[in-house]
């Protein structure tokens, strides 16, 4: 896997938006955080979803349990296009890249591996954000 061709021109990494990291108690790890000042954005029974109030920075818990994707770090775009742009000029590169999703949350996405084998997503924050599924 090499990139030697990537044109930077079309990469418009602005934001480290999000990291996900495993956790073995979901409620204490949430709690956790949520004692730091985080705030629960996103909570379901194997993940959750936090951000940081003044910055949007996000940090995703993942439990034992969850098996949609594992530890990770993510780039967040506001315009949709282009991570369909970086997902196709990634895949004609040669890179292996997983396919591009649509989340319920309203967000898309897709998952690759860097050069030295750490995970990253490439992902579509709308830019009202990720809506919560928190009663306030």
């Amino acid at each position: 896997m090499t990139n030697k061709n990537l044109d930077p021109s079309f990469i418009s990494v602005k934001r480290l938006g999000h990291i996900a990291i495993r956790v073995e108690d979901i409620d204490r790890a949430k709690s956790f955080y949520i004692n730091l000042g985080m705030q629960v954005i996103w909570d379901d029974n194997d993940w959750c979803y936090l951000e940081a109030e003044s910055s949007k920075d996000g940090l995703a818990l993942l439990g034992p349990g969850y098996k949609a994707a594992g530890p990770h770090f993510a780039f967040h775009f506001t315009d949709k296009n282009e991570v369909k742009i970086l997902h196709n000029q990634l895949k004609k590169e040669g890179l292996n890249v997983g396919a591009l999703h649509d989340h319920r949350d309203g967000t898309s996405s897709f998952y690759m591996k860097d050069p030295e084998g750490n995970w990253l997503e490439m992902l579509y924050l709308p830019s009202t954000g990720i809506p919560s599924n928190q009663k306030k």
